[in-house]
């Protein structure tokens, strides 16, 4: 259940797990990206928060009507089809390529037809999902805790979504860079983007079509510097594209927030929100101040653009 709890996630406690559902939604975004139509940004790929985990939500294959569910409270991935067909598959510790195959022969046995790209992005290591031998850990606590700091922020994020009227993402889960995000639009084109490293130039283009400041969190990762193994704790992020004059030194708050040169992102842990007095408004303070950085900056027409 939520509370009001924000629970601590010290990535290096849960960093095998997190790997491991990482792909485990790979797996499960592809295969919305593969039966749904393109729309702007890629929104008909991301998975979206539910009361237990993350879904799917509906989607329209041939004349029926498909669903796919992580649950996280009863640890079960749920494929619903039309006509109440439903296949269930417990989230326990199994390699990527077990729970590949399990999916697929699921969706065989519902008579839903589907190929994807097994292979996954925005990862250093792009092992194929049905080689995937290697990542094949489920803690379901962590796995509870995760859900639970997602659905958190959600709801702090849905809060700061409502207040702008232009055109604005669904606060939703891309489970290729494995982030929470929403982002703003301030209605004109962007530059071409230059692209990000193991993923293909025109998914970066569609993305970033149109000149944005967004906004999420982030679990953390395990890096490796100069030989050297180093734990990027969770964080909340901000970020203009593109980037303004003036933006990296604008004042933001809360006081433990600071541009981040090397992601061009302004960054505020996990842990100062999670350790904070008043969580929400921590939170809030972000997400507010560094959009007003950005729209700032650059010359956004906030009074066509925010909720009076």
């Amino acid at each position: 259940m939520l509370s009001n709890e924000w629970p601590t996630l010290p990535f290096g406690d849960w960093k095998d797990t997190c790997q491991t559902i990482h792909m485990w939604t790979q797996i499960v975004g592809k295969i919305r990206l593969a039966l749904t139509p393109l729309e702007n940004h890629w929104w008909n790929t991301t998975l979206y928060i539910t009361p237990s985990g993350l879904t799917t939500s509906t989607i329209y294959y041939k004349d029926r009507l498909l669903k796919i569910d992580f649950d996280f409270d009863s640890h079960r991935l749920l494929i619903t089809a039309s006509s109440n067909q439903r296949k269930e598959i417990p989230l326990k510790s199994i390699p990527v390529a077990e729970f590949y195959k399990e999916v697929m022969t699921a969706l065989n046995d519902l008579k839903i037809n589907v190929n994807i790209w097994t292979t996954p992005v925005e990862v250093e290591e792009r092992i194929p999902f049905e080689n995937d031998y290697k990542h094949h850990t489920y803690d379901p606590v962590y796995a509870h805790r995760f859900w639970q700091v997602l659905a958190q922020s959600s709801r702090v994020m849905t809060d700061f979504r409502s207040k702008f009227i232009g055109k604005v993402s669904p606060v939703h889960f891309f489970w290729g860079a494995f982030d929470l995000a929403v982002t703003r639009f301030s209605g004109r084109s962007a530059p071409v983007h230059p692209g990000v490293a193991n993923c293909p130039p025109h998914v970066m283009i569609e993305a970033y079509s149109h000149e944005v400041s967004s906004c999420g969190f982030w679990p953390g990762a395990e890096g490796n510097a100069g030989g050297t193994s180093s734990v990027i704790e969770p964080f909340y992020y901000s970020y203009a594209y593109p980037e303004p004059d003036g933006f990296k030194d604008f004042t933001i708050l809360p006081k433990e927030a600071f541009y981040n040169s090397n992601l061009s992102e302004f960054i505020l842990p996990y842990e100062a929100v999670q350790k904070s007095n008043n969580p929400d408004a921590t939170l809030m303070d972000f997400l507010q101040s560094t959009y007003i950085a950005a729209a700032t900056t650059a010359k956004w027409d906030r009074s066509k653009l925010e909720r009076q």
